[in-house]
């Protein structure tokens, strides 16, 4: 229990500081450019976050669950692994820079959009980094992999503005995130080099085995990660794409108080992401396998605690929602102040939703999953086209806390009927 709350802590105060500087980031810049800038800011990074979720596809999600099923035998996943992630980065470099050939987007759009490129491949590699330490259960470098990315740029975004007095524009904002993205890569790429030749410390599984099994090849590689890199696309889909057809549908102004109320929701979604994503999901994999009783009570505490805390977090935006957006990012953004209202609705939602959805992606649930997640997708781009058209950034909030309803409902039965059915039944 004490080796618990003390993992839990470190990785609660590595994931805090790293959404309490986002959020920081996201203030300032609301301040500091207007609405119009922010907006564009805004999309073209939630642009940038779906390549980069194409470039990672899951892997890092994929070696989770690999390692929980086969132990050290995962080693022979790793270096064809990394040879995909490597292709995958390629190729999305080189879609970028042929978009940006099109007129589709503004100049500062484009600049930023090639600036980001260097983000993708920062925000693969801490993905990457932080898979291979949790499979480590070394919770204390989970939680600085964490933190180092958004703190860094805090801290450059508030020297630039603040210590030395420097008008920063959106260009040098985009220099900034692509600075931090070269840092990362070049720290992250030798940790991962000496994981593929077998240097690391898996937790779990007794002591290192020398595997002779033949090393999977790129395609077998894709055929297990898919679903997860599928569900990482889908799940932003149906939580961050309102900002990009907000920005399109409605304009950057539109957009900029949009995502004045998603930096705080984002912010708040932390905390079920901490508790499954950073901490359960290697050993729900593990108990799925091998300790079914454990697996199911983990799961029950799991709900109870997501909707005592979501509905406690709803009640407080509700109330309190129209002093601090009015404090903390100033008046010329009083129209999030509904929105923010309206997505506070999503919270118990989206909370229990997540104690849900991570029992799918263990053992065979994973493709179900995805088929679920994907049939949201599409809703959510259905409804808010036809939301957005009428009610502007309004009808993005609404959008969102129906998909996310739907979603709950349709994971509800899912894990009802394949991941505990015999479970219940005894």
């Amino acid at each position: 229990m004490i080796k618990t709350i003390k993992s839990l802590s470190l990785l609660s105060m590595g994931s805090l500081i790293s959404s309490g500087s986002t959020f920081l980031i996201f203030t300032i810049l609301a301040r500091q450019i207007g609405p119009a800038a922010f907006g564009i800011f805004s999309s073209a990074l939630a642009t940038t976050k779906i390549f980069s979720l194409i470039s990672g596809f899951g892997i890092a999600q994929v070696w989770l669950k690999l390692f929980g099923k086969e132990g050290w035998g995962g080693i022979r996943w790793v270096k064809p692994s990394l040879y995909f992630v490597l292709i995958s980065i390629i190729f999305v470099s080189l879609v970028i820079l042929f978009l940006n050939l099109f007129n589709f987007n503004d100049d500062t759009t484009k600049n930023l959009l090639l600036l980001f490129i260097f983000f993708i491949y920062g925000n693969v590699s801490v993905q990457l980094i932080s898979s291979k330490l949790q499979l480590e259960e070394k919770y204390n470098q989970v939680a600085f992999w964490q933190l180092l990315p958004n703190l860094s740029r805090l801290i450059l975004v508030v020297a630039g503005f603040y210590l030395f007095d420097i008008s920063l524009s959106v260009i040098d904002i985009g220099i900034i995130y692509a600075f931090i993205g070269m840092v990362l890569t070049i720290i992250g790429v030798k940790q991962l080099f000496n994981m593929g030749r077998g240097r690391f410390e898996l937790k779990g599984h007794g002591l290192k085995r020398n595997i002779k099994e033949l090393k999977p090849t790129i395609k077998e590689v894709v055929s297990e990660a898919w679903p997860f890199g599928m569900a990482t696309i889908f799940a932003f889909i149906y939580i961050q794409s309102d900002i990009i057809m907000v920005k399109y549908m409605s304009g950057d102004i539109e957009a900029g108080y949009y995502n004045v109320s998603y930096v705080v929701l984002s912010a708040l979604l932390i905390i079920p992401t901490i508790l499954f994503s950073k901490f359960l999901m290697p050993k729900y994999h593990r108990w799925a396998n091998y300790s079914r009783e454990k697996f199911y009570r983990a799961y029950k505490l799991g709900n109870l605690t997501m909707i005592l805390a979501g509905f406690s977090i709803m009640l407080i935006l509700l109330f309190f929602s129209h002093i601090f957006i009015s404090i903390i990012f100033g008046e010329e953004y009083e129209s999030s102040i509904q929105l923010m209202k309206i997505l506070s609705l999503t919270l118990p939602i989206s909370f229990v939703a997540y104690s849900l959805g991570a029992t799918l992606v263990t053992k065979q649930h994973m493709k179900l999953k995805v088929l679920l997640m994907g049939t949201v997708a599409i809703f959510n781009i259905v409804l808010n086209i036809f939301l957005i058209s009428y009610y502007d950034a309004m009808g993005a909030a609404i959008a969102t806390v129906i998909s996310n309803l739907l979603l709950l409902t349709l994971y509800y039965f899912a894990v009802k009927k394949r991941v505990f059915r015999k479970t219940l039944k005894e």
